[in-house]
């Protein structure tokens, strides 16, 4: 094997690292596609409060779909077919990579952040699921295209090693994957609209009431009683964990809206839909509530917040998100009703 390979590969930069992965792997596949289109695609905008499921000892709260849902059904639904390879065998997987790397292929890897040494210390936290592109290597170092950095980073071997094979929960294993197959012909169309479509589904009709708009509104009870329930100092672990899962994992709550209502604007550009660019403004709107939130609890974190009721002040700015993701999905519903009827 040739110790010496760069792919041609485009980096850009992007706001989050899956639906960055996801967009840069397909753009060079031949697909044109945003990072938010492919967030969109892929049905990366979600909600679920998962009290049961807990991190450092304190609830999950997650904001976006499941790890890897928003690559897959993009991928797909823009007619490519991904080749994912888990590893027992650090030596192994190192192999394949390199194999594929001297085939000519750019490679998609799942990492534990911490262990990649061109984080800032700072920001290196045990995250088991960061996604980057491997296209190339000189000896012992890789090139690697990580869409949350403005330019290519390269990474020592052994660091790389470290990184695919990083222990604790939801460790990678060493996860690889590449595009095995894509093709210019679909109907981009139709995985727009279902991708909108099965957004609209998980928001708005998932049954479990800790998921989707019923779930915001769920967390808004629950968070109302928590000074009274968990103590004053649970409560305010409780809520840092909150706002920070919002806010400082990937690109949060708000910043998932914001991502969102971007897709909406570039959909309603190429479906010539008015709407969808009136429905962008209104999500572009929530997102602004949830930052309003957000520094309202992180007020109340650091004991800046006015004395009278704050939980319950919180509780009433969580139940106005809640509504306002209500009204923005059930209109979004609407929109794909009408044009489901005028194709037929």
């Amino acid at each position: 094997m040739a110790t010496t390979k760069e792919i041609p590969f485009d980096h850009r930069q992007g706001s989050h690292c899956e639906s960055g992965v996801t967009s840069n792997l397909l753009q060079h596949h031949g697909q044109s596609i945003s990072e938010a289109m492919a967030f969109g695609i892929g049905e990366g905008i979600f909600f679920a409060y998962l009290p049961f499921i807990k991190v450092n000892a304190l609830p999950l709260t997650a904001y976006r779909c499941e790890a890897g849902a928003i690559l897959k059904r993009a991928s797909r639904r823009m007619g490519c077919r991904l080749k994912w390879q888990t590893f027992r065998d650090p030596a192994r997987a190192m192999d394949e990579l390199d194999r594929k790397l001297d085939e000519g292929t750019p490679v998609g890897c799942r990492t534990g952040g911490y262990w990649l040494p061109y984080f800032p210390e700072a920001y290196r936290i045990h995250f088991n699921l960061h996604n980057l592109v491997v296209y190339g290597r000189r000896g012992d170092d890789y090139l690697i295209s990580d869409p949350v950095f403005p330019e290519p980073v390269v990474c020592a071997r052994k660091d790389l090693i470290k990184a695919r094979f990083a222990k604790g929960a939801l460790a990678p294993r060493g996860a690889m994957y590449h595009v095995a197959a894509s093709s210019l012909r679909f109907d981009q169309s139709a995985a727009i609209l279902g991708g909108i479509r099965g957004v609209c589904r998980r928001m708005l009709h998932t049954p479990a009431p800790i998921v989707g708009v019923r779930g915001i509104r769920f967390l808004a009870r629950r968070l109302e009683k928590w000074p009274g329930k968990l103590g004053e100092r649970r409560a305010l672990q409780c809520l840092g964990q909150l706002i920070r899962m919002q806010e400082e994992i990937g690109t949060g709550g708000a910043g998932f809206r914001f991502m969102y209502a971007a897709f909406l604007q570039e959909a309603g550009d190429r479906l010539h839909a008015p709407r969808l660019h009136e429905i962008s403004n209104e999500l572009t709107a929530v997102g602004d509530q949830w930052r309003e939130f957000a520094v309202a609890g992180a007020r109340i974190c650091k004991g800046r917040s006015a004395p009278e009721a704050p939980y319950s002040n919180l509780a009433s700015l969580l139940a106005e998100c809640a509504a306002g993701e209500d009204r923005v999905f059930r209109s979004l519903k609407d929109f794909v009703r009408r044009v489901a009827q005028v194709r037929l």
